[in-house]
């Protein structure tokens, strides 16, 4: 009976053996994966920033899993260590005074940390720049063609003698063509600072901003590569001017589809009724404080609130044109000079009441993230999307505008009585009624074009002040009533502006293109585009 006793005491502590060994085996394992990634930690922790480049370099060499979220939260100053103690950590916010942290290695919750528990290590300029190259070669690993060509892009000036032959083999390695004539340029580029005359020939005409300095600091010496040097440099400042000017016809014609959307309502108007109307602006100015009304009424949906606008814009500022016309217009056909003082009072009157409702302040119309930002085409050419969106816009109106003159009856109508209104009314058309027709279509207009400038601007009373001396201007340089003469006058005024003012500044710019259209009406009274027939 002591012998089967026995026996079982011994089975049991056999069994209790082999449990405790199992559950011990996984923890040994772990400890073990736990001592290559501590190692490479525990490098950072010196006060030498060049041991700490080789620290982070041998990290970008290892095979830890985590080596891509150390590097960039070293370089974003949030890797560090506990101050008494062995732990790593990363801040994961360090906007407060408590820290969110997480463990480095296990990347699990290890609860706040402050300035006192947790020291992050810090860097200088020299090994920020050695960590984005480390960075942006790990990069080039990555199965997504964009993330690679990404990294690629940040490796020009990046590549040194510690990772120049990873790069090279990276490059050989890669199918991308895009991703290989960027790595191209980053091996390029360290090679002529290394003397290769030859690798100058790959970055003839390149417009990177650092192949462009790292050539000009090349160039300021007296050797054969320094001349050298100065010939690609010269090609690449000769390329560049080109997108320089390309980049200002765009704002030109930018700025002048404004003038467009500004004057092409007031041409319409103009034409057919040879009225001056002075509160044309303040007709811009409804517009633009309709689009800040519905997007008040539509908070958080910037995008939906614009494309209502569109359409309300043009209603509500037609319905004040509507509104002008039959108060006050119409009591003054054949008299310009009581019909511009009258606009004239209307237009501070308009002012005024805004200020009211509104206050004099300007506000502030949130733009839709996609018109936010510039399309990026190189380094020299970036048009700027909501300037773009003007510029599309502006053409669409005009294409709609110029369908309604061609193709409706009310378009007839309108050339009809810009032509001869009395033969007009004698072959049945009804004079008022395309006065009021037209005169509310060229405030609706208006208000489009202050749609479009609360896209630009700030929305404020005095925002249509800005744009009426412009807009006859562009009436009057164009030819009075004629769609296309306002479109060409527009852009290029808009053109020419943005031109001089680089050279003479924005006043006297302005003053140099009024003196200019002076003296072209002087010798071609009827604009560049003369109207037909006559108004009467």
């Amino acid at each position: 009976m002591l012998t089967h006793s026995m026996l079982l005491c011994l089975l049991l502590a056999c069994g209790l053996g082999i449990g405790s060994a199992a559950s011990a085996a996984p923890g040994e394992p772990q400890a073990q994966a736990e001592e290559e990634p501590r190692a490479l930690l525990e490098a950072l922790d010196t006060r030498s920033f060049e041991d700490k480049g080789d620290a982070a370099q041998a990290i970008a060499e290892s095979a830890a899993e985590q080596k891509t979220r150390w590097l960039q939260a070293l370089l974003d100053g949030r890797l560090g260590k506990e101050r008494r103690g062995e732990r790593f950590y990363i801040i994961t916010d360090d906007s407060g005074r408590e820290w969110p942290i997480i463990d480095a290695i296990t990347f699990e919750d290890a609860g706040t940390g402050t300035r006192r528990t947790v020291e992050a290590f810090k860097i200088n300029n020299d090994l920020r720049t050695r960590i984005e190259g480390l960075l942006a070669s790990l990069s080039l690993n990555a199965g997504d063609e964009a993330s690679r060509l990404s990294a690629a892009q940040r490796l020009v000036g990046e590549v040194t003698a510690g990772n120049a032959d990873r790069v090279r083999g990276m490059r050989d390695d890669e199918e991308s063509d895009a991703v290989r004539d960027q790595l191209d340029v980053a091996l390029a580029l360290y090679d002529v600072q290394q003397g290769d005359i030859e690798a100058l020939g790959t970055l003839r005409g390149n417009l990177d901003t650092r192949v462009r300095n790292t050539l000009s600091s090349i160039a300021a010496g007296d050797s054969e590569l320094a001349a050298e040097a100065q010939s690609v440099l010269g090609g690449i400042e000769s390329k560049r001017a080109w997108y320089d000017r390309a980049q200002t016809l765009f704002f030109g014609l930018s700025a002048g589809s404004i003038l467009v959307l500004a004057a092409i309502g007031l041409a319409i108007t103009f034409g057919v009724m040879g009225v001056i109307n002075m509160a044309h602006g303040e007709l811009i100015m409804i517009g633009a404080y309709t689009t800040w009304m519905i997007q008040q009424a539509l908070p958080g949906q910037p995008g939906l609130a614009l494309a209502l606008a569109i359409p309300g814009g043009f209603l509500v500022a037609g319905a004040f044109g509507v509104l002008i016309e039959r108060t006050v217009i119409r009591f003054l056909k054949g008299r310009p000079l009581e019909t511009l003082l009258a606009t004239f009072g209307l237009s501070l009157i308009l002012q005024q009441l805004v200020r009211s409702v509104f206050s004099p302040l300007n506000r502030r119309v949130t733009s839709p993230d996609w018109l936010q930002g510039a399309w990026q085409i190189n380094e020299a050419l970036s048009l700027t999307l909501n300037r773009l969106a003007v510029l599309l816009f502006c053409l669409a109106v005009f294409a709609g505008l110029w369908a309604l003159m061609r193709y409706t009856r009310l378009g007839l109508e309108v050339r009809a009585v810009t032509q001869n209104r009395a033969m007009a009314r004698a072959m049945g058309v009804r004079a008022t009624r395309v006065d009021m027709l037209t005169f509310g279509l060229g405030a609706g207009v208006a208000g489009l074009a202050g749609v479009a400038l609360s896209q630009l601007t700030n929305v404020g009373p005095n925002l249509g002040q800005s744009y009426i001396v412009d807009s006859f201007l562009v009436v009057v340089f164009g030819g009075v009533g004629n769609l296309w003469g306002t479109l060409v006058a527009g852009m290029s005024l808009g053109v020419i502006n943005q031109v001089l003012q680089p050279w003479v500044g924005a006043v006297l710019a302005k003053i140099i293109v009024l003196v200019g259209v002076i003296l072209f009406i002087q010798k071609r009274p009827q604009g560049i585009f003369a109207p037909k027939g006559r108004t009467s």
